[in-house]
């Protein structure tokens, strides 16, 4: 079938994808492996603890929505699509897209209905910039407690709060305008009217169900959290006795500069504004850039290898399944 063969090539070019970043970024792995040396290994497991609970948290997220659904799905095949999410908008970041398209695909294949799979993934979008504009106020509240907000500051986090107001509400407009008449020119492209088509059905009662978004908040605002934690933990690894709220605020703010720019993944952006606040908030300058590129190893690059691994088993399973229903 037509759209079997395109999951085919949909996965395969993930996996490629994934292969020529592992190559790419080979040197900086290695300078990673000199600065775990350096590490204390206690600190680096509670990093990995953490980012582990960063996976279990996306996927409880999806987990509370199919079970309002009457879907239910054990934690762990979530937390393998999690996984895989991540690595397909690490090397396809096209505004997550790829990740998302490999979310709605993923749940089906767990036999989750369309319509359902698409309110998991429009939930959980709008859970994650509800926690995000929040911890953007509480960093920018942290900064003015240490007198060390600026208006430029200020500025980019309400630049950036109406951008996570925007995306939801954006998302969640063309589900209310495909469930309507469609325009005639709409009509005749057929992958946008495929795309509004299939947001269409995500059931309204889902979305308008308050407890459940909190709950999805919730979950998402403990991936912040974990990934602070994390930045902490690596500070510490490195004997600088850092508090929560510095990491906290560096990897938020770092966050919402990766967010604005225009630079996939915030490569580079990321890193620079991380060791920025860090600095700015007493860390020496050596320590918080090696913290940040050991933050960045747990968040970014190590999950490349298993994420990889995944999309292949994804990708060898795919055809076989498609000759199952011929």
């Amino acid at each position: 079938m037509a759209s079997a063969r395109w999951r085919s090539w949909f996965l395969a070019i993930l996996a490629a994808a994934g292969l020529i970043a592992a190559v790419a970024h080979w040197g900086e792995v290695r300078g990673f492996a000199a600065l775990l040396r350096e590490a204390e290994p206690g600190w680096i497991g509670l990093a990995l603890v953490l980012q582990l609970t960063t996976y279990a948290s996306v996927a409880g997220g999806w987990a509370a929505v199919l079970h309002r659904a009457r879907t239910p799905q054990p934690l762990r095949p979530l937390m393998r699509i999690a996984l895989t999410k991540l690595f397909a908008d690490q090397v396809l970041p096209s505004a997550g897209m790829g990740g998302n398209v490999l979310l709605v695909d993923q749940l089906r294949s767990l036999g989750v209905p369309k319509g359902t799979a698409v309110a998991a993934l429009l939930l959980s979008m709008i859970g994650f910039y509800a926690a995000y504009a929040l911890f953007a106020l509480v960093m920018l509240m942290l900064l003015w407690v240490h007198d060390r907000a600026t208006p430029l500051m200020a500025g980019t986090v309400t630049v950036f709060l109406l951008v996570a107001l925007a995306i939801p509400s954006l998302a969640l407009w063309l589900r209310r305008r495909a469930s309507g008449p469609l325009p005639h020119w709409i009509e005749q492209i057929g992958l946008v009217r495929r795309l509004l088509e299939t947001v269409a059905q995500a059931p309204t009662v889902l979305l308008r169900d308050r407890p459940l978004i909190l709950a999805v908040t919730g979950c998402n605002a403990m991936i912040f959290l974990a990934d602070a934690g994390t930045l902490y933990a690596c500070l510490h690894s490195l004997g600088e006795q850092a508090a929560f709220g510095t990491a906290f605020i560096a990897l938020i703010m770092a966050s919402v500069i990766a967010t604005l720019g225009p630079i996939p993944l915030g490569l580079g952006s990321f890193e620079a504004t991380s060791v920025a606040m860090l600095h700015l908030l007493g860390v020496a300058l050596e320590a918080a850039f090696a913290a940040t590129m050991l933050l960045r190893l747990f968040t970014l690059w190590l999950p490349l290898v298993p994420g990889m691994v995944m999309m292949r088993g994804i990708a060898k399973k795919e055809p076989a399944d498609s000759r199952r229903l011929q």
